[in-house]
């Protein structure tokens, strides 16, 4: 890994892990449509957090919508608000896209990340629970490292997940004018967002149809020597994915920064995907040779995925 990845690792774990779970002191200001802000969201399953609800422009409840579920929910609206002054301006992507009717009519939820508890949070739990001991203890000591744990490290993606599934989306579906079908549920994220996507889609099938993984990071550390993370995960895709012909997946990276090391996991994961039936109407992967690990990027083409995921 070269100078200036090492350098982009370091500083980008010391931000995100420094400011990326605390609490802003208002809701972010969007041009597009409006948010609706739930502070301490109570779980049985994960530590509290803030929910920041996007609805679009002339949302009513006369109307039925999609629902988007998207991770690192600080990051998505408002770049005043964020640690590094970037953020995904999905209200903008999305309603250009809606005014074009490129895409069906949906909403936002955006889940706040919950800091040093991020890693944990978004790791597939049961691919890490495969690894023998002396495996997981690579995991550890490279975690470590970086910065990302303090102690022990012990994914709670499960937990995670069944927060979103069995108190979060209700409260979704009670609340708000949505469709409550697979084919209208739709999870997206980047980096580990992207992997804790993945992993939901194949987790919980019969609730999620559609899922959007950015930059997903494969690697579930931060170095390639010895890490037996991107094998592991692509054994769990050969057993979990779901069926092709009910679903859609996205992928995509650049090779640039952090995203430099995803190219040729990424290719091993395509191969997958066609050995498990995917096509280009259930499965789309996308390059982006030159684009870097950010909300920059993220945002530049995230009207792909969307239209992929949420298209009429």
């Amino acid at each position: 890994m070269n100078q200036s990845v090492t350098f982009y690792l370091l500083w980008f774990v010391f931000v995100s892990t420094t400011f990326g779970g605390q609490a802003q002191k208002s809701a972010p200001q969007v041009t597009k449509g409006r948010i609706v802000r739930v502070e301490n969201f109570s779980s049985n399953y994960i530590a509290s957090r803030t929910i920041d609800i996007w609805l679009p422009d002339g949302y009513t409840d006369a109307n039925k919508y999609a629902v988007l579920y998207m991770h690192d929910g600080q990051m998505l609206y408002d770049a005043e608000h964020t640690w590094n002054k970037q953020s995904w301006k999905i209200h903008e992507v999305a309603s250009a896209l809606l005014l074009l009717d490129s895409v069906k009519p949906f909403i936002v939820v955006g889940i706040w990340n919950a800091g040093l508890a991020r890693h944990a949070e978004y790791f597939p739990q049961k691919p890490f629970e495969q690894l023998t001991a002396s495996q997981k203890d690579t995991v550890v000591a490279q975690l470590k490292r970086m910065g990302r744990i303090e102690e022990a490290f012990a994914p709670n993606s499960d937990e995670y997940l069944k927060f979103i599934v069995d108190e979060l989306k209700p409260y979704i579906d009670k609340t708000y004018s949505v469709y409550t079908n697979p084919d209208n549920t739709c999870i997206a994220g980047s980096s580990m967002g992207g992997l804790i996507s993945m992993y939901a889609i194949c987790e919980y099938p019969e609730i999620f149809g559609r899922a959007a993984c950015l930059s997903t990071h494969w690697v579930g550390t931060f170095s390639m020597e010895h890490n037996p993370c991107p094998d592991i995960f692509i054994q769990y895709l050969k057993q979990q994915l779901p069926d092709p012909n009910t679903h859609k997946i996205y992928f995509d990276c650049g090779d640039q920064t952090l995203d430099a090391m995803y190219p040729p996991i990424q290719k091993k994961v395509d191969q997958v995907m066609i050995r498990k039936g995917y096509d280009s109407i259930s499965w789309i992967t996308q390059y982006f040779p030159g684009e870097e690990h950010s909300e920059k990027a993220w945002s530049k083409r995230l009207h792909i995925p969307l239209r992929f995921i949420l298209g009429e």
